[in-house]
């Protein structure tokens, strides 16, 4: 195993035979009703061990493991570049736990991943080829899902995010002795974030830290150089052909070129899973349906076709579906976002179907709006997709764009702080005492620019003083969580007297697409039974209008109800359940982390405070008006809507219930408006749009303009 980093070679890519080689690795096992394999007996526990140890030894990072666990013990910082299949996300971990163990000393260590499936199912895997239950010596912490033991817990998977938190909670890291960043090439502010709180804490209160940062993709140099020159580990993986095609033309609608491509794989192919990845859920909800009506007609001598969607925001019950394999003379199809590109390995599959597409972020400094566009995939990102082939056998992959296109696209993806609101993470930097930001141990530097917008959005949020100091109110924003707008806007319903109403709405607003786009050939019919179903909400607004759905769905006694309202209002009933685990999760957050003396019970009653007076709808939406100031526009004489922020021109998208209720009716036709999000398209738009009263504006504005001005 090469140990200089001279001796890293790329990829390698023929171009007559379009063919790269990759290597498989399982990553799950079986499951069950939650997702999670069933609490097993210690037997069973070390038979299944025995069997998986077979596997183990045929990857690289085991077969290599004495010269890696020399270097690893020899040096505070590696850095490992491991291709894809080479082990290192499962047997790393492991192997370090053993060395450790041999050695006799007391070992913890944190294996940090960008997503939650990731963090989830490799937690599983681990156990497992460990011989133990989940959550017992493996353990994973998510948001809002901890399966680990504070004392018997040795190796935890965890997210970005919740690693921070414990950092929030304990400067110096004490209970882990080694810390692994995985996925590290991914870039997300989250992994930046730590990556500058690790350097520091070798710098000052931890320099014992051991600390492993590993990444699929060659950007060592880099991590290299942010930690003092830290050595460079290469470890290839074991390899499996796959063959790439082409379009020999540019696809108009990707979601169309992704069904005919499945079903032309279905009929033409042998037996063998699908992974598609598509931009975002909305695609992947579009693409799930037709697929499964397809399905339904499709002839006997052809396998079945049996679609499932994977993204972060579904629940980790539906996740693991697309990991369990089928019975009979069926194929999956997986319909995935970039959530599948590494870390999660789905056994069975064979092909994959690349959009080139990906939902991304991208902070307007001049708007002071983040937009969510759907952008072109780097080189990177489309090796580490058609890699996903060649993971058990030789595989192919369809790209559909043209060889041209793929020519032209960026090398590496660019790095989430450069191109992503930085506001976030600057109230968790000043909750853990960072004065100087500027300079602090910054990755990527994000501007000076990107972190003064930053300050100052907290400082109208009311989370920093005049001094730049965090207040009381901003440690309770840094511990939710919430984006600080969302934090905000829970201090102020306390305050209010309606909380549990804004809790309501707080969670919806914290599932994605909870409330679909209908199709066109339906989108009148659907339109007129939300308004019937929403009467506030027509007049109100969107915000109000979650609140009323919220309200109806938890009215519905059985769940064969709620799918059939749910679909008639093209409403995601998936989206819905969640909906309900993170309102209760919420309301522990603020009960118990912030040990709010003054929440009483009445506080969370799902009963109290319905929207029937428009008193209570009054604090409801100024609630959201201290948490989104900045994102609200006045009606003009003209029938457009100019921001109070910039004086731009923005519309009321059309998915909002706002557009369709001043469309039917124009008397409707609010005089301001507050709205939690701005895309841009052909032009510019307000999503999740509520209705505002000048007044209201009148009140608040002239503080939070002054704020703006500093």
């Amino acid at each position: 195993m090469p140990k200089e980093h001279s001796r890293i070679h790329p990829f390698q890519r023929r171009t007559s035979q379009k063919i790269v080689t990759y290597q498989n690795s399982q990553e799950i096992g079986d499951d069950d009703d939650d997702g999670l394999p069933k609490h097993l007996p210690e037997p069973l526990l070390k038979r299944k061990a025995e069997e998986l140890l077979a596997i183990r030894k045929t990857l690289p990072v085991y077969q290599n493991r004495h010269d890696i666990m020399e270097y690893m013990n020899n040096n505070v910082v590696t850095v490992l570049i491991g291709e894809t299949g080479s082990g290192k996300s499962t047997q790393i971990p492991q192997l370090l736990l053993e060395e450790w163990g041999i050695q006799g000393r007391d070992v913890s260590i944190a294996v940090t991943q960008p997503r939650r499936v990731a963090a989830i199912s490799l937690a599983t895997r681990v156990s497992q080829e460990y011989g133990c239950n989940v959550g017992t010596k493996v353990g994973y912490s998510v948001r809002f899902d901890n399966r680990s033991h504070a004392s018997q817990t040795k190796l935890k998977y965890l997210t970005d995010g919740m690693l921070l938190r414990e950092l929030m909670q304990d400067n110096n890291l004490k209970q882990y002795s080694i810390v692994i960043i995985d996925e590290a090439h991914e870039r997300t502010i989250l992994t930046d974030l730590i990556l500058g709180f690790l350097k520091q804490l070798l710098h000052t209160t931890r320099p014992d830290l051991k600390i492993i940062v590993m990444s699929a993709t060659l950007q060592a140099e880099k991590f290299s150089q942010f930690f003092d020159n830290a050595p460079i580990l290469f470890v290839e993986g074991r390899k499996f052909p796959v063959e790439i095609y082409y379009l020999s033309h540019p696809c108009d609608d990707i979601v169309d070129a992704i069904i005919r491509c499945c079903v032309q794989l279905n009929s033409g192919e042998q037996l063998g899973d699908i992974l598609c990845f598509l931009p975002g859920q909305e695609e992947i909800d579009k693409a799930l349906g037709i697929l499964n009506k397809i399905s339904e007609h499709i002839d006997s001598n052809i396998p079945r076709i049996t679609a499932l969607p994977l993204y972060a925001a579904l629940p980790p019950v539906e996740q693991a579906k697309v990991f369990q394999p089928l019975k009979g003379f069926k194929r999956k199809v997986i319909l995935a976002t970039n959530i599948a590109e590494t870390s999660v390995t789905i056994s069975g599959v064979k092909y994959v179907i690349d959009s080139g597409l990906r939902k991304c972020k991208v902070w307007r400094h001049q708007l002071g709006l983040a937009t969510l566009l759907t952008v072109p995939i780097s080189k990177a990102s489309a090796w580490q997709r058609t890699g996903r082939a060649g993971r058990e056998s030789s595989g192919k992959c369809f790209r559909l764009y043209t060889e041209e296109d793929y020519n032209k696209l960026l090398n590496q993806g660019e790095p989430e702080v450069a191109r992503c609101d930085i506001t976030a993470p600057l109230l968790m930097l000043k909750q853990l005492g960072i004065r100087d930001l500027l300079n602090w141990f910054w990755l990527e530097y994000p501007g000076k620019d990107s972190i003064v917008q930053g300050l100052q959005e907290l400082y109208m949020l009311g989370a920093l003083d005049d001094s730049g100091m965090i207040t009381e109110n901003g440690y309770k924003m840094a511990l939710l969580p919430l984006a600080p707008h969302l934090s905000r806007v829970l201090l102020e319903a306390h305050k209010s007297d309606c909380l549990s109403s804004v809790l309501d709405i707080v969670s919806c607003l914290s599932v994605e697409n909870l409330v679909m786009n209908p199709p066109p050939e339906s989108r009148d019919d659907v339109n007129a039974r939300r308004m019937a179903q929403c009467p506030l909400g027509v007049h109100y607004g969107d915000l109000v209008m979650l609140k009323e759905l919220y309200t109806q769905y938890l009215s519905l006694s059985s769940s064969k109800e709620r799918q059939t309202w749910c679909a008639q209002l093209c409403i995601s009933s998936r989206g819905f359940r969640s909906v309900v685990k993170v309102r209760e999760q919420l309301q522990r957050y603020v009960k118990s982390l912030l040990r709010w003396n003054t929440v009483s019970a009445s506080d969370f009653d799902e009963s109290s405070n319905r929207i029937n007076e428009k008193s209570v709808i009054k604090a409801i939406l100024k609630c959201f008006l201290a948490g989104f100031v900045k994102n609200t526009a006045i009606g003009m004489p003209d029938r457009s809507y100019r921001t109070t922020n910039h004086g731009e021109l923005i519309s009321i998208h059309p998915s909002s219930l706002l557009c369709s209720a001043t469309f039917s009716n124009d008397s409707i036709r609010c005089p301001a408006i507050l709205y939690t999000e701005y895309v841009f398209t052909t032009k510019g738009y307000a999503r999740c749009v509520s209705r505002l009263e000048l007044e209201w504006l009148q009140d608040l504005r002239p503080t939070a303009l002054n704020k703006q001005a500093v």
